[in-house]
């Protein structure tokens, strides 16, 4: 297999972008956004402070405390750019990797560290975070999203639904069927994928003909590529796409053109199918760099203050750690705890085989 080592390194020509890989501000005549020095520099906190909580758990998995892990390394503008466009009565679907989005929602990064270390099942309330479970099963979440946004059209709602899911799950039906929902009910959604330029080891080419966000027109509703490197970009589409969702215009497909950094989850091999040239090119794209180098270039920040984020960043990681490891194991029978929120017949007696089951081991 012939692999193109620049592939996804030039910025495609219909790219939404306000800020550059070297950190200048550009404008653009759909999309524009006023941030304050202040603004800014919580952008940059929320950016650093995620990509230490992915570093921490991927060494968590790497040392046996987790079963698993998701890496977001390189998709942090993304998330935090959408996640941060986001009003309180706005709903979330994430997939299994929306880490920044989950900082964004207040959900504690403990908590998603509980899931693979499977010591929770599930982790969270949805309701209190307006942050839904992770999803395993690819694209299956735009179907639920899809439902959950036709709710707050009927029920009136000032309010937007916003999916998560990566290039590769374009290629399922759930999220093709998704697409026709969304459409002919107009609903109130914002599809959000990130194109991370690998579905697992298949390259975004065995994924599609035509540029992701193109597909969109195919449905009767708008599609929009953006830098997902650019903090900027992220928050400024994605704050207009659902606006238009709120305001009866119906769904808009998001494509956040960003790169997967590292493996797909600590049980991949990247450097079996992709070669080095390829990152080491996205790596000139690195979304905290390029807001560093705004905050410096506009003397919006010294280095007293990015010296205090990273001092932050690291007590974060250690108290994540600390946290981790400490969570107790769940007893054998908590699985069936929360599977519905009512008495259930047919749950009560498997509950009941599999403790007769376990009791036997004592005999």
């Amino acid at each position: 297999m012939t692999i193109d080592a620049s592939r996804g390194a030039e910025a495609p020509p219909d790219l939404v972008q306000l800020l550059t890989p070297e950190g200048e501000r550009v404008e653009h005549p759909d999309y524009d956004i006023d941030l304050t020095p202040e603004e800014v520099r919580s952008l940059y906190r929320d950016l650093v402070l995620v990509r230490r909580i992915d570093l921490e758990a991927v060494a968590l998995q790497r040392q046996g405390e987790l079963g698993i892990w998701a890496s977001l390394l390189g998709q942090e503008a993304a998330q935090i750019g959408s996640g941060r466009a986001l009003t309180d009565a706005d709903m979330a679907f994430p997939t299994y990797r929306e880490h920044g989005v989950a900082w964004c929602r207040d959900v504690d990064p403990v908590k998603l560290l509980g899931l693979f270390r499977g010591v929770n099942h599930g982790g969270w309330d949805p309701k209190e975070h307006n942050f839904h479970l992770y999803t395993i099963v690819i694209g299956s979440q735009t179907l639920h999203a899809v439902g959950y946004a036709m709710g707050i059209q009927r029920d009136d709602a000032n309010a937007a639904t916003i999916v998560y899911f990566g290039d590769g799950a374009t290629s399922q039906g759930d999220v093709n069927e998704s697409f026709i929902w969304a459409s002919v009910f107009n609903a109130p959604i914002v599809f959000f994928c990130q194109n991370n330029q690998w579905a697992i080891s298949e390259p975004l080419e065995k994924q599609t003909r035509i540029p992701l966000y193109r597909r969109a027109s195919g449905f009767g509703f708008p599609g929009i590529r953006v830098d997902g490197n650019d903090v900027f970009a992220c928050l400024a589409v994605t704050r207009k796409a659902l606006e238009a969702a709120r305001t009866g215009q119906g769904p808009t497909l998001v494509e956040a053109f960003t790169y997967r950094m590292g493996a797909h989850t600590t049980t991949d091999d990247p450097t079996r199918y992709r070669v080095a040239s390829e990152l080491e090119a996205w790596k000139l794209k690195d979304p905290i760099e390029r807001v560093k180098a705004y905050l410096f270039k506009n003397e919006h920040a010294d280095q007293a203050f990015f010296d205090s984020v990273a001092a932050e960043a690291d007590q974060l990681g250690a108290d994540l750690r600390r946290r981790c490891l400490a969570m107790p194991d769940p007893g054998p029978l908590a699985i069936f705890d929360h599977v519905y929120s009512e008495p259930h017949a047919l749950m009560e007696q498997e509950r009941a085989q599999f403790a007769a089951y376990l009791e036997g081991f004592r005999a």
